[in-house]
C-alpha cells in the first residue's frame, strides 16, 4: 500500500526502496516480464504511485542451479578436519548466482573437499562469510555443520576479527578513526549500496599505515558485515578505494585493474577453543602498485 508522503514516486524507485534485498535493474526486469500490478493492472517502470495504490508483486523462484566440482586452483593456508582457511584470488566469485552459475569458489571447493555439500546452504555449501568478487584474500569455510554454526555465531557475536588492507585515493584527516553510518541499497543512485538513515547499522575502523602524496595506505577493521561495507564507507568519508570503478572516482589515478582491497587478516576461535590468526600478503599486482608508490 502507497502512503501519501510517497505519492508521485516512480514504480520502479518505490519497490526498489521497499526490496532492498533486489537491485533496481532486477525490479525493473520484473516489471519489464509483467510480474508487478497496480492496482490489478500491469505497470510500467516510469508509472507514478498514488496513495492507496495497492500493488502486487510476483518473484519468480529462481532458476535452480546444479552445483559442479571444477579443478580450479586453490591457495589453502590452513586446513584440518573441520574447517579450511583460503586466500581467495581476485575475480572469483565466492558462490554461484544468476550469471554466475560455475567457475565459483565454491566448485572449487567442492572439486577439493567433496563432503561439503549442503553445509550452510545448498548453493553456500561451508561459506561462513564472503568476499566481493574483486577483493583477495581470506575466507574460513567450515566442513561440517556444527563447526558452521560455530564459525556463524563468531561473526554474530563480532569476535571474529577481519582485517582488510586498502589504498585509498586522498587522505583521511586523522591517523585513525571510526565511520559509523547505517548502509543500504539507495533507490535513486547507480550505486549499488550507499550511507542512507533507513539502512542497517555499519561500523568500520581504520588507521592509517603510510601517506603518500595523493593516497594513503590503511588497515580497516570492520565491525559489521554488510554488503560493500568497507568500499561505500570509505567513500563516504571522501577517500574512496583506489581502483573502485562503482564507488570509486570517476578518473582513475592509478592503473589498477581492480579495486585496492585485500582481506589480509582474520582471527577466530577454532572448535578446540583455540584462538588463531591466519594471514595472506597482498597479492602481486596490490603489492607491485604500494611499492611503485613506495620508490621501491
Amino acid at each position: 500500500m502507497v502512503e501519501p508522503e510517497q505519492a508521485g514516486e516512480r514504480l520502479d524507485r518505490f519497490l526498489a526502496a521497499h526490496f532492498p534485498e533486489l537491485s533496481r535493474t532486477r525490479v525493473q526486469a520484473l516489471i519489464e516480464a509483467g510480474d508487478v500490478s497496480v492496482k490489478g493492472r500491469t505497470g510500467r517502470a516510469s508509472t507514478k504511485v498514488l496513495p492507496g495504490d495497492e500493488i502486487d508483486v510476483a518473484i519468480p523462484l529462481p532458476a535452480s542451479i546444479s552445483l559442479q566440482p571444477e579443478s580450479i586452483p586453490l591457495r589453502v593456508v590452513y586446513e584440518d578436519a573441520d574447517l579450511l582457511v583460503v586466500d581467495k584470488a581476485a575475480g572469483i566469485v565466492v558462490h554461484p548466482a544468476p550469471g554466475h552459475p560455475s567457475g565459483t569458489l565454491v566448485n572449487a571447493l567442492l572439486a577439493h573437499c567433496s563432503d561439503l555439500a549442503g553445509i550452510g546452504g545448498d548453493l553456500r555449501p561451508g561459506i561462513v562469510h564472503r568476499l566481493d568478487k574483486e577483493t583477495s584474500g581470506l575466507i574460513v569455510v567450515a566442513k561440517h555443520d556444527r563447526v558452521h554454526r560455530l564459525l556463524a555465531a563468531q561473526l554474530q557475536e563480532r569476535t571474529m576479527d577481519k582485517r582488510y588492507l586498502a589504498l585509498l585515493d586522498g587522505a583521511p584527516r586523522s591517523d585513525s578513526g571510526t565511520v559509523d553510518a547505517p548502509i543500504g541499497r539507495h533507490p535513486e543512485r547507480t550505486h549499488p549500496m550507499a550511507i542512507i538513515a533507513a539502512g542497517r547499522p555499519a561500523i568500520t575502523h581504520f588507521r592509517v599505515l603510510q601517506r603518500f602524496p595523493r593516497h594513503t595506505y590503511v588497515e580497516c577493521r570492520p565491525v559489521t558485515g554488510r554488503t560493500h561495507q568497507i568500499r561505500v564507507h570509505l567513500a563516504g568519508i571522501g577517500c574512496p578505494i583506489a581502483g573502485d570503478r562503482v564507488y570509486g572516482r570517476k578518473h582513475p589515478t592509478l592503473s589498477l585493474e581492480r579495486h585496492f582491497l585485500h582481506a589480509a587478516r582474520l582471527t577466530f576461535r577454532l572448535p578446540s577453543a583455540e584462538e588463531r590468526t591466519f594471514e595472506a600478503p597482498l597479492p602481486d599486482d596490490l603489492g607491485g602498485t604500494l611499492r611503485s608508490l613506495q620508490g621501491t
